[in-house]
């Protein structure tokens, strides 16, 4: 392993890092702004109202606003967590040119009722003027909670 493999792979955790710290904190511009301009995030192997796809980053930056800023007279809460907590564990990451890797995440999202759902990240990631960002994200959803409080999250974040 080289010293610019290191160097890579620090990067890219430390995008994962921010990506997860800028949603459990709603900071939709730094969120968005862990995947390259034409970059995907979507989900997988969920089914209806789980279910969604943005492609581009200003899609990606909309959709994030959405947890946050409601419509006026909207009543319906996003979610109904006071708080969440992304966790990430196992981290797989492998280099596949000097400007391309996938990565492989484990995650588990907790909040007021301990841990909420978990799954985990299927990526690739592109190094674009030097920096390493998400250009697809495939999150997959392997468990959640009965007492789940992100059940209907994704629906009601939807445009």
């Amino acid at each position: 392993m080289t010293l610019d493999d290191l160097l890579a792979r620090e990067a890219i955790r430390d995008t994962l890092a921010k990506y997860n710290t800028s949603g459990d904190r709603l900071k939709a511009e730094d969120f968005a702004a862990c995947f390259t301009e034409d970059g995907i995030i979507e989900s997988e192997r969920v089914s209806g109202e789980k279910t969604f796809r943005y492609e581009t980053r200003a899609a990606i930056l909309a959709w994030q606003s959405r947890w946050r800023n409601r419509e006026p007279g909207e009543t319906v809460a996003v979610h109904r967590a006071s708080f969440v907590r992304h966790h990430l564990s196992t981290c797989k990451i492998d280099l596949t040119g000097p400007d391309s890797a996938k990565v492989r995440t484990y995650w588990t999202a907790w909040t007021d009722i301990g841990p909420d759902h978990a799954g985990y990240y299927l990526d690739d990631f592109r190094k674009v003027d030097g920096e390493w960002l998400i250009a697809h994200r495939r999150v997959r959803l392997d468990w959640e909670s009965e007492q789940g409080l992100f059940k209907t999250a994704v629906a009601n974040s939807s445009g």
